[in-house]
């Protein structure tokens, strides 16, 4: 599945989790519901309890552990590795690679993976977005800034950049002004996504409803 980046309230998450900054990426091959289960923060968030929430936000919920990779997915990151060094200018082997990492909870591999697929293709907002995802779990939150907004900037209808975006904002920056005006102009480009549904709950959460 292709993750560009979507916090969750779906699934089993609840809202105060994914303000506390429960992150994923886009569904590749799953439906988004499944996706947003499968997913959460990875190490380099906070550790329970997280850290206070900006005034007029709910507390979060602690940040989930991630599990080791299973023997099938360990034989499925060495099958891709290898693909990809075979061919280094195979862009969707690193990509595949970079998603098996992601999966794995092994955000700095899935970094460079990644970058090696931006290499080949600097333009692609999805791969910018799930890189954007592995840079936050590793604390890097400048850089997960820059990837979403690169990737909205490329693709201005991108719909998960934009809700990672109010995520990174409100959860990890505390700038409610910002998370605020990216959730209120992604309800403006995708009213009918599931990541605007989500986005107007948080607004509702925040006591910052749409259009006000």
């Amino acid at each position: 599945m292709n993750r560009t980046a979507m916090l969750g309230i779906g699934a089993g998450l609840l809202v105060v989790g994914f303000l506390a900054g429960y992150i994923v990426g886009y569904p590749r091959g799953i439906d988004a519901a499944t996706a947003l289960a499968s997913r959460g923060a990875g190490p380099g968030l906070p550790p329970a309890p997280p850290p206070a929430a900006p005034a007029g936000m709910p507390q979060g919920m602690p940040a989930p552990v991630a599990p080791a990779p299973t023997p099938d997915a360990l034989q499925r990151i060495e099958a891709d590795r290898r693909a990809a060094m075979d061919d280094p200018k195979n862009r969707r082997a690193w990509i595949q690679l970079g998603n098996d990492y992601f999966d794995s909870h092994q955000p700095q591999k899935a970094i460079e993976a990644y970058a090696r697929a931006l290499e080949l293709d600097p333009k692609d907002p999805d791969v910018l977005t799930d890189q954007g995802v592995m840079y936050r779990d590793t604390g890097a939150i400048d850089k997960a800034i820059a990837n979403f907004e690169k990737a909205n900037k490329i693709d201005p209808r991108h719909a998960q950049s934009l809700f990672n975006l109010g995520v990174v904002y409100a959860h990890d920056k505390r700038d409610v002004e910002k998370a605020v005006a990216a959730w209120r102009k992604l309800v403006d480009i995708a009213p009918q996504s599931p990541q605007a549904a989500q986005a107007r709950q948080a607004l509702e959460t925040m006591g910052r409803p749409v259009g006000k």
